[in-house]
């Protein structure tokens, strides 16, 4: 009986490290998704404090429960259309090598689970979005999400953040 206990715990643990959850968000047209372990909380956008010669991106910092927060704009970030915050727009807590970071997306969509098989490489072009930054494309159906390594892309030399 305890073999079996055990077999079943394997496939189960098994099923789990090949299936990864993925919070979705929206960014104009575009449907990204970030690993659900960074994310430590969603809030509804308020202006930031804006902080002198940031980059045009971090939009500035907010006070998170005595937490002095940056805040990046993924719009401004990704060269996308100049962003329009509305009722939908968002603010997504990241927790990063235990640094805190927010990012301002247009929405968020859901949690969608994804199996390794679903997952592609996603094909080398020349992008704003650094080709590291990127774990592949998801496919659910004709949906198709741009998969993003958050703490790599967050972390690069031009954030200044991690």
């Amino acid at each position: 009986m305890a073999v079996l206990e055990k077999t079943a715990d394997a496939s189960t643990e098994a099923a789990t490290a090949a299936a990864r959850e993925y919070l979705t968000f929206r960014l104009d047209q575009e449907e990204y998704g970030i690993d659900i372990l960074k994310v430590q909380e969603i809030r509804g956008y308020e202006p930031p404090t804006r902080i002198a010669n940031a980059p045009p991106f971090i939009k500035g910092v907010v006070n998170l429960r005595g937490t002095i927060v940056p805040i990046v704009d993924m719009r401004l970030k990704f060269n996308c259309a100049q962003a329009e915050y509305n009722s939908f727009t968002v603010v997504i807590i990241l927790n990063l090598r235990n640094r805190v970071v927010g990012i301002v997306v247009d929405s968020v969509s859901d949690v969608m689970e994804l199996a390794a098989d679903q997952i592609k490489a996603a094909p080398e072009v020349e992008s704003v979005i650094d080709n590291g930054s990127i774990v592949g494309l998801g496919t659910i159906g004709e949906r198709m999400l741009i998969l993003l390594d958050i703490e790599a892309l967050m972390s690069g030399v031009d954030m200044g953040l991690v």
